[in-house]
């Protein structure tokens, strides 16, 4: 009977790929081979030259040994790589990876080896605009710009297929899912971090996020900021009515407050200067006519009472 592979779930015996660590790779200083490479030419022309002025078996000998010294300067030539400032070159030998050059100038490393350049600069990535319901369910539009360089090349060029692509598709994630998980406007509630009112918690929140999900491709967050945050074009208009409902309701509240403390505080001098005597019924008139006064949006025009009140 033939053997029957079993597959296991259990996740402590599955394999599990070994993240790719950089190294430094072995290199000589390029000008020293370049120096040695220009001597063996010179030697490859006398070789040349004197193998055309013999005959025989000399004749032979010196070719042989031209042909073999340009052998070795096309060798030579082909393994000085020049690392300019902000890149560094990862050095792979027969699919092996051999470690990283980031030392800035000329150098020499192995001729048959593949010398892949990334940038280690800082770069910019703008994700794009992007319309998600945020945590009370609202369209809103978000957009941010994520400040990041390259950390590890080793990780970078061999744990992901492509480290550009895999951190613009995760940005777009982290912010997605940032902006679901906070409403746009705490609308006046306390202790509710909303995406408006708490830019630089929200900020670093998606900063935190983003570099647990980029940490596998080698790649450093410096730092993130939201580009735009606003509702959707189909509810701007009830939200912009909401808001302004909203501060006209807060700013009568507060004229309300101040009205109420100028009318007790004008019944309080009254009493204690004794100007004059108030019954409740013109205590009542007075604080209502104040109110008037004081909470109205027009100005107020005066009336003469000629009369008396109990009339």
């Amino acid at each position: 009977m033939a053997a029957q592979t079993q597959v296991h779930d259990d996740p402590a015996i599955r394999p599990v790929s070994i993240p790719m660590t950089e190294r430094a790779a072995w290199y000589i200083p390029g000008p020293l081979l370049l120096l040695a490479d220009l001597l063996l030419v010179i030697v490859a022309v006398v070789a040349f030259w004197q193998g055309a002025a013999h005959k025989g078996a000399v004749h032979g000998v010196l070719i042989a040994a031209g042909i073999v010294l340009v052998i070795v300067i096309a060798a030579l030539l082909g393994g000085i790589t020049v690392v300019t400032p902000g890149r560094a070159h990862v050095i792979q030998l027969f699919g092996n990876y051999k470690g990283t050059v980031r030392q800035p100038g000329m150098q020499w490393v192995n001729p048959f080896s593949k010398k892949i350049a990334v940038s280690t600069r800082i770069r910019n990535l703008e994700t794009e605009l992007a319309k998600v319901n945020d945590a009370d369910g609202n369209p809103i539009e978000i957009a941010a710009v994520v400040v990041w360089q390259v950390r590890d090349t080793a990780e970078a060029i061999y744990s992901v297929d492509d480290y550009v692509t895999f951190l613009a598709i995760q940005a777009e994630t982290a912010v997605r899912h940032i902006a679901s998980s906070y409403p746009y406007d705490s609308r006046g509630a306390e202790n509710v971090v909303s995406l408006r009112e708490n830019a630089d918690e929200i900020t670093q929140k998606l900063s935190d996020e983003l570099t647990d999900r980029v940490r596998a491709a080698g790649v450093q967050v410096v730092e993130t900021r939201l580009t735009r945050l606003s509702y959707a074009a189909e509810i701007a208009g009830a939200m912009l009515r909401q808001q302004q409902a909203s501060a006209v309701v807060g700013a009568r509240s507060k004229i309300v407050e101040g009205a109420v403390g100028m009318v007790r505080l004008a019944l309080q001098r009254l009493d204690e200067e004794n100007v004059v005597e108030l019954d409740e019924e013109r205590k009542a008139a007075m604080v209502s006519n104040l109110l008037v006064v004081l909470c109205s949006e027009q100005a107020t025009q005066q009336v003469v009472n000629t009369g008396s009140l109990y009339a």
